[in-house]
């Protein structure tokens, strides 16, 4: 029985798919419920073994997998059965949004606080490097002219308000 993941649509596919990649995607699309092993589930998708396992850390690290260790008394070896469980991941994305939030807050009081200057060729600095330059890029040695980023401030704002308002 494989897990119920309709198309991966929306912010659950994309954060996935941005998370373990469009092979690490094809894994957890295959993926039976109950417990396997990181080979059985590389001959099952086809996926090589190194990207069944770096895609099952990387949920492990999110807490969207968990694994079981049993050891073959035998020889002694240990065999790991693995689990995802997308079960928890509402309150990975809402942790995901508040991150969002807290780093797009921070932008908006930096372009707030700051004056901006550009060049032709789109280098953006501080007024205090532009300064400092005699108002000419030293990435490409162009003039540099005062950037208005009221536009940016009003979008950076847009978001914040959207994001609260999920949240």
């Amino acid at each position: 029985m494989m897990i119920y993941l309709p198309m991966l649509k929306n912010v659950v596919g994309e954060y996935l798919t941005k998370l373990v990649g469009e092979e690490g995607v094809k894994v957890i699309k295959k993926l039976p419920k109950g417990e396997v092993t990181d080979e059985k589930i590389a001959e099952m998708t086809g996926v090589d073994l190194q990207t069944v396992r770096r895609t099952l850390y990387i949920l492990y690290e999110n807490r969207l997998a968990v694994y079981r260790r049993e050891r073959n008394k035998e020889s002694g070896w240990l065999t790991y059965l693995w689990k995802v469980d997308l079960h928890d991941i509402d309150l990975v994305l809402e942790a995901e949004m508040r991150k969002l939030l807290d780093r797009l807050q921070k932008r908006l009081e930096f372009e707030r606080e700051n004056v901006f200057y550009v060049c032709e060729e789109g280098h953006r600095v501080l007024f205090d490097v532009a300064v400092g330059a005699n108002f000419m890029c030293s990435t490409c040695g162009k003039v540099l002219g005062h950037q208005d980023n009221a536009e940016l401030i009003n979008a950076l704002g847009k978001r914040i308000d959207e994001i609260q308002a999920v949240l």
